[in-house]
């Protein structure tokens, strides 16, 4: 395992990088104890679960660190650095929930329109009766995780909402779904008119400062592109599927993660319109649980034990349908929570979470989809470390 823990700037001290700037430990005391919690938290699991790659990126007392390890891609042994790029599966439905949030800042939609009224294919179906929050909270009545495999273009999404019927009325029931909140993304660049990818990489990644952050990986940056590991041990990147680029299509750095961490956390000099729109996300609509639901985001108050955490962001929660209490009026936005989301790809696993009120945060990226309740408790690990650091 030396190779896989080799860290990708091994003259550095942890290989650290402050600010996109390499830092000796001597540089900053809180840095050395940072990156040796870091390590503890994070080293096990990549042996554990035979990860090839991690990047860590964390934030705390206004101070910004990046950490490698490991290989982009087992295969040409390149080796994670800040510029390597990442799935990051389902957290990209953070970013569809910021557009959503400044289309209806700029008067594009309202999150109680029906699905219906922006998309009039599916006048006369259930989408007369679901409104864009429902589609964004998942609580549009049951769809399911995924569309199924023989949905393909957008004639047979069309057909695939059009036949589908709820289990439940909306509103009462959460069950986590990519062709719910896929829609709400596509719904949103509709009454933008322009296409999800083109807001998304000209107008939301530039606004908010992310200049490493893509859904379709240009030519020039396919070399940092890292590669995944399947399951059987192949090396793999995501295919195209229906509405992916809405649910589960961003690629980048944890460099960039962690400045949209800041962003979340009030940090950076966004314009007033995306500054209001990523409050907005934070507002919470429902609860389940010790989970609060918002748009894209889950939050949780804080602090929190890890069995409460891990027990939000379990297989169960992600899998069964669970009834839902509405919060009206919703719950603005609070400062004493854990906001947090977890991606998986086939090949690639992320999870990102920040406490606003101690101004910490961590995002977490891998090139393998390994269990969820590891990277929560990983996360956990380093949160509680940065905790004492803002303290």
């Amino acid at each position: 395992m030396r190779r896989i823990f080799r860290q990708t700037l091994g003259a550095l001290a942890a290989a650290s990088l402050l600010l996109g700037t390499p830092v000796h430990a001597a540089d900053d005391s809180g840095q050395d104890r940072i990156a040796s919690a870091v390590r503890e938290a994070v080293g096990p699991v990549m042996e554990e679960h035979d990860i090839p790659g991690m990047a860590v990126a964390v934030t705390a007392r206004g101070k910004r660190y990046v950490f490698s390890y490991g290989v982009a891609s087992r295969e040409s042994g390149q080796k994670v650095t800040e510029d390597t790029l990442f799935e990051i599966g389902s957290v990209s439905k953070t970013f569809t929930a910021t557009l959503g949030a400044v289309a209806q800042l700029r008067g594009g939609l309202s999150l109680s329109d029906s699905a219906s009224r922006h998309l009039p294919a599916l006048a006369g179906s259930a989408f007369d009766r679901i409104s864009l929050l429902d589609l964004a909270t998942y609580t549009a009545g049951g769809l399911p995780l995924q569309f199924p495999d023989d949905v393909t273009g957008q004639d047979g999404m069309i057909a695939f909402y059009r036949g589908w019927r709820p289990a439940y009325a909306a509103g009462t029931h959460r069950l986590y779904s990519n062709p719910s909140i896929g829609l709400f993304g596509a719904l949103a660049a509709r009454s933008l008119d322009k296409p999800f990818d083109e807001l998304m990489e000209q107008d939301i990644f530039p606004a908010l400062g992310l200049t490493r952050t893509y859904i379709r990986v240009p030519r020039d940056r396919m070399d940092r592109y890292a590669w995944g590991i399947s399951r059987s041990g192949r090396p793999v990147r995501v295919t195209p599927g229906v509405l992916d680029s809405e649910a589960y299509g961003v690629k980048t750095t944890a460099a960039d993660m962690i400045r949209f961490v800041e962003a979340n956390m009030g940090g950076g000099a966004l314009d007033d319109t995306l500054r209001r729109a990523i409050a907005a996300t934070h507002a919470g609509y429902y609860r389940v649980g010790d989970m609060t639901q918002g748009l894209g985001w889950e939050m949780y108050a804080w602090p929190i034990g890890l069995d409460r955490l891990r027990a939000g962001n379990s297989v169960d929660m992600a899998l069964k349908p669970h009834a839902v209490t509405r919060l009206d009026p919703p719950l603005p936005p609070q400062d004493d929570v854990l906001i947090n989301k977890t991606g998986s790809t086939n090949g690639f696993g992320a999870y990102v979470a920040f406490v606003p009120a101690r101004g910490i945060g961590v995002a977490i990226l891998a090139n393998r989809a390994y269990p969820i309740a590891a990277r929560v408790t990983a996360a956990y690990r380093i949160l509680a470390a940065l905790d004492g650091e803002a303290g």
